[in-house]
């Protein structure tokens, strides 16, 4: 129908700038420029395609154009595999992990962003359809913040109390307070460890973010992004310098240890309030009534 190839245009490039305002390449190394921006770019496109046509072609009674949108739910789900399978191929070379949790959160974020991108372009094209383009415009730059809103998660700072902890040595074993880190032997590494580490505890604020800081692959990406962000003082010889979290089993309380190149405890503290709260992870105990009444 002619009348509707404005919205349809419409629809798609405002669609496609909504994905291009949720991409983010950053201290995650993916996506990478310019590869991985183009091939999630040249996605979002074709979900931007996808729900501008979905109005126009039910009014014009083509139910077959319709019928791409579940074929392109099913190919979405694909991205998401392909996403997983290869940043799990890439962790491998990290010197420190993000852990399979955290991965399949990055995966399931990709994958739920061109769904976004096809409501947002449904939403543009059929208001652009039956009013005007200003009220099109509109509201798909409402789209575009609802969107951004709903893949805002939490993050640890959000959940916990952050803080420096002080390192300290009894014999070969190595606490941040009174949290039990590793044992280690080695003179030369308990020296860099006196010099160089620097101890964080966090503290949840309930028994749900309790359970959720427990969580060992919440714990894995509480350690990625800091040495990510911070750099890290280890190769591949020097494991005893990877960074480790354990827990308090009495509090909940978890604590890290870890060796940055930059020792600035205020913007470490920093990088793992920012740390994101991973699906996977989030515990809620108080939500059943046995966790409640246990509830300290």
């Amino acid at each position: 129908m002619p009348f509707s190839f404005f919205p349809i245009v419409f629809g798609v490039i405002l669609g496609t700038l909504a994905r291009y305002l949720m991409l983010k390449s950053d201290y995650r190394h993916y996506p990478s420029y310019p590869h991985g921006i183009i091939t999630h770019i040249s996605l979002g496109f074709i979900a931007a395609v996808l729900g501008s046509v979905a109005v126009p072609a039910l009014m014009a009674k083509e139910f077959a154009a319709v019928s791409f949108l579940a074929l392109a739910a099913q190919q979405f789900r694909e991205v998401r595999t392909i996403e997983r399978e290869m940043l799990l191929n890439l962790d491998k070379s990290e010197l420190v992990q993000r852990g399979p949790d955290y991965i399949e959160g990055i995966a399931r974020v990709f994958e739920s962003r061109n769904y976004l991108v096809i409501l947002t372009s449904l939403v543009v094209s059929t208001v652009t359809l039956f009013t005007h383009w200003i009220f099109g415009f509109a509201a798909g730059a409402l789209a575009v913040m609802a969107s951004n809103r709903l893949m805002s998660g939490r993050r640890v700072g959000d959940i916990a109390q952050v803080r420096t902890g002080d390192i300290q040595f009894k014999g070969a074993n190595v606490f941040v307070e009174d949290i039990h880190i590793m044992n280690i032997g080695a003179d030369e590494a308990r020296e860099i460890l006196q010099k160089r580490g620097v101890g964080v505890v966090i503290e949840p604020v309930n028994d749900n973010e309790r359970e959720t800081l427990g969580n060992n692959g919440q714990r894995m990406a509480i350690a990625h992004d800091a040495a990510s962000q911070l750099g890290i003082y280890k190769d591949v010889d020097t494991p005893e310098f990877t960074p480790l979290v354990r827990r308090d089993l009495d509090t909940g309380r978890i604590a890290m240890l870890i060796v940055p190149i930059e020792k600035d405890p205020e913007f470490l503290i920093m990088a793992v309030k920012g740390v994101p709260v991973l699906e996977s992870a989030t515990g809620k105990p108080l939500k059943s009534r046995a966790g409640k009444l246990a509830e300290d």
